[in-house]
C-alpha cells in the first residue's frame, strides 16, 4: 500500500484485513475449477468415447461454473480487474477518482448490492424450506446449495465492496491512494 504510514491504524487494520481476506477466499475459489475440469472431461468422454452421455453433468457443470463465477467477484473487484471505461480516468487526480468511487460504493455499490443479498438469501431460504429441485435434468439436484451460493458471493462482494470505500474515502480526503490498481490490458 503506498504512502501508508500516513494513515490511521485504524483504516490500515480494517483495509489489510478484509483485503487479506478476500485473497485467501479468491485463492480457495479458484480451486472450484478443478471439479469443474474434472466434471466436464467426464462428460466429453463419457458421451464420445462410450456414448453414454450422464444424467447429472449438465446440473454440475453450470452450478460449478455459476458458483465458481460469482465467488471470484469480490476477489476480482481487491485486484481492480472488473470492468472500468478509462478513456478520461487514468487522467484524473487520485483525489478525483477516490471521489467518484467514495460516492459510487456509498451510494449505488453498497446499498444495491444489500438490496441483492438480501433478496437473494430470501430466494435462499425459502428454497431451502420447500427443498426445491432443479427441473433441468432428469437428475433433479437440490438448488439451496446453489442459491446459497449467489447470497454469500454477495456478501463477500459487500464486503470488499466496504474495503473498497474506505480506501477510495481515504483518497478523497488526502489525494493519497492507499492501494494503486494496476491497469489490466485485455
Amino acid at each position: 500500500m503506498a504512502d501508508s504510514n500516513l494513515a490511521p491504524e485504524w483504516l490500515l487494520k480494517i483495509v489489510r484485513r478484509i483485503d487479506s481476506f478476500t485473497d485467501t477466499t479468491g485463492t480457495w475459489f479458484a480451486w472450484l475449477a478443478v471439479p469443474l475440469v474434472l466434471v466436464v472431461s467426464w462428460e466429453v468422454i463419457a458421451r464420445y468415447l462410450f456414448n453414454a452421455p450422464t444424467e447429472w453433468a449438465f446440473d454440475a457443470t453450470y452450478m460449478l461454473y455459476g458458483t465458481f463465477f460469482m465467488l471470484g467477484a469480490a476477489y476480482t473487484l481487491h485486484k481492480g480487474a472488473h470492468i472500468r471505461t478509462d478513456f478520461l480516468w487514468e487522467n484524473w487526480s487520485a483525489k478525483t477518482k477516490g471521489t467518484i468511487d467514495a460516492i459510487a460504493y456509498l451510494f449505488l455499490f453498497l446499498p444495491g448490492l444489500l438490496a441483492f443479498f438480501l433478496i437473494s438469501f430470501g430466494e435462499f431460504w425459502a428454497s431451502f424450506l420447500i427443498g426445491e429441485t432443479s427441473e433441468q435434468t432428469p437428475w433433479r439436484p437440490l438448488l439451496w446449495p446453489f442459491k446459497g451460493m449467489v447470497a454469500l458471493a454477495i456478501l463477500l462482494l459487500l464486503v470488499q465492496g466496504v474495503s473498497e470505500f474506505l480506501k477510495s474515502w481515504w483518497a478523497a480526503k488526502t489525494g493519497i491512494e492507499l492501494e494503486h490498481k494496476e491497469k489490466i490490458e485485455v
